[in-house]
């Protein structure tokens, strides 16, 4: 057989095989063959992570993403190192956030103020909490002003920045809790999330408060999740924080 009919042949048999794997159910399409991903370019842009898109928001943008989600808030005049601090005003899918003060010290309390970035990632954060019947989560704090010395023009990170949440204690709708430090039964050092974790003992609240922050840090609604398992000053609450201008995360 003559060399172009051999190229004719293989040719043939190429498009025939190309032609079948075209046609295969979705299902099916693609079984046992490594998977390709094209190159990052103008035509196919990275897709952002929720964290990451709230991260790059500005102060007109993230507000605007507020009112079209229909979030209570109230603007804060200033709140040095925030970008765009404002105060939650009411429930976020049925789930409020508050710390432990009483009622009539919150609305004046400066770790009630929260960068309007950070909301977004909360309002996430609340229709998972919703599917657990949470309807509070207790906080230690979220904004923890940053030293007298920090220029009044520069935003921060962290709490400083009004970034993260100290989330301690979850209550559900028939007033049980979720409480992390008596809970979540970890341990310093252990993988918090994936295969071969999980808590000691497995006791149901365990798990589920397992599963609330494996979830969170799963969808990336948070560039950091700290749990008891990172070190001993964590060991009663979740550290969630959005961070700007990064592409990492980092859950322990």
């Amino acid at each position: 057989m003559g060399a172009f009919a051999r190229f004719a042949r293989m040719a043939a048999s190429l498009s025939i095989a190309l032609a079948i794997a075209c046609a295969a159910p979705a299902s099916n399409a693609g079984f046992g063959v490594p998977r390709f991903d094209p190159p990052e370019g103008p035509y196919r842009p990275a897709a952002l992570s929720p964290a990451e898109r709230y991260a790059r928001l500005d102060r007109d943008s993230c507000e605007a993403e507020l009112a079209h989600r229909g979030i209570p808030f109230v603007r804060v005049g200033s709140a040095r190192g925030v970008l765009e601090p404002v105060r939650l005003d009411g429930a976020l899918h049925g789930v409020t956030y508050h710390s432990e003060l009483p009622v009539s010290r919150r609305g004046t309390s400066a770790i009630e103020i929260v960068d309007c970035r950070l909301v977004l990632a909360l309002d996430d954060f609340a229709v998972q909490l919703a599917s657990h019947d949470v309807v509070e989560v207790v906080h230690y704090s979220m904004y923890r002003p940053p030293s007298i010395h920090w220029p009044t023009e520069k935003t921060a990170s962290r709490h400083p920045g009004g970034l993260a949440i100290d989330a301690a204690k979850f209550v559900k709708r028939d007033g049980t809790k979720l409480v992390v430090e008596r809970d979540f039964h970890g341990r310093i050092g252990a993988k918090t999330c994936g295969p071969g974790t999980g808590p000691q003992p497995a006791t149901p609240d365990a798990i589920e408060l397992r599963k609330i922050v494996c979830d969170a840090a799963g969808a990336k609604l948070f560039n950091v999740a700290l749990t008891p398992d990172f070190n001993w000053p964590h060991r009663n609450h979740f550290h969630l924080e959005v961070t700007a201008n990064t592409k990492w995360f980092y859950l322990h």
